[in-house]
């Protein structure tokens, strides 16, 4: 993989084509981190309003549960009880613990339902990239209605490349994924060889990649910045190699990296790109 890492830099280098843009990590992990990462999608606002309800929710319970044992204890010890009761049940202690429970569910069903809805209708969008993993890579295929359709690989990079590149460790790729910011995109996930999963925490997307079926999610990028996420579904030995980078960059700058993408990829024959890549896995 380190090889395989290098090759990609040094091709994407030597080319030119990729621009450089200003650099401002925000989705990825943190140490000793609690919680989410930071909400960067309208998706993911949604994530964290119905986990903060249900941690709420979750709380009351607990606290009521810790009222009840206490009471229950101080109030039925053996010191206070010499001749202990002998209720067998109370109608109307059983029809609250059981209405109680159902309304708990319905209030966390429907905030659920609806985002359920909203994670999976893909609204209109002005971009569409199909995403497929591959042991262990992924490869990125932009349609564009003037420009037509290209495609690239990314790569992990090595410590040393992402330590030069200052890119957290793990996560840095060769050739990332780059999208406007504040437009709605459309991604299509499918899997070339066996089962991946596309997953970007910090816009709340999480899709699995099937061979021969395509699935579909959508996020949109409120903040310029550097967005991570990882192959979240057990692929193979290089399974945790096989990372996802996403930089959102203001319109301008994405107009430009579109049109040099499209210009090199539009100019290798696709016979050269198939050497390239398959040189590539030989020395992976």
């Amino acid at each position: 993989m380190s090889r395989l890492g290098a090759l990609g830099a040094a091709l994407f280098t030597a080319l030119g084509a990729v621009p450089v843009f200003a650099q401002e990590i925000i989705g990825q992990p943190t140490d000793w981190g609690l919680g989410f990462q930071p909400a960067m999608s309208p998706i993911k606002v949604q994530m964290h309003d119905f986990h903060n309800m249900l941690l709420f929710i979750i709380t009351g319970i607990v606290l009521l549960v810790l009222v009840l044992l206490l009471f229950v204890i101080l109030r039925f010890r053996e010191g206070k009880n010499r001749e202990p009761s002998r209720t067998t049940h109370n109608t109307l202690v059983e029809i609250v613990w059981t209405t109680i429970p159902v309304l708990i569910l319905v209030i966390i069903a429907i905030p659920s339902f609806r985002l359920l809805y909203a994670s999976d209708r893909v609204p209109e969008s002005a971009i569409t990239v199909k995403a497929t993993g591959l042991q262990w890579y992924w490869n990125y295929e932009y349609e564009h209605p003037e420009l037509g359709n290209f495609a690239f690989d990314s790569f992990m990079l090595t410590d040393e490349e992402a330590a030069e590149a200052n890119l957290p460790r793990l996560l840095g790729v060769d050739q990332e994924m780059v999208v406007p910011v504040g437009t709605n995109v459309r991604v299509l996930v499918t899997a070339g060889d066996v089962l991946h999963a596309f997953a970007v925490p910090a816009f709340g997307v999480k899709v699995d990649a099937v061979p021969g079926r395509l699935n579909e999610t959508w996020f949109r990028a409120d903040q310029p910045g550097l967005y991570f996420g990882q192959c979240s579904e057990l692929c193979g030995t290089a399974h945790a190699y096989m990372p996802i980078q996403i930089r959102a960059v203001p319109q301008e700058e994405y107009d430009a990296w579109l049109n040099e993408m499209a210009e090199q990829y539009a100019a290798a024959p696709a016979p050269a790109q198939a050497t390239q890549l398959a040189d590539a896995r030989s020395v992976q």
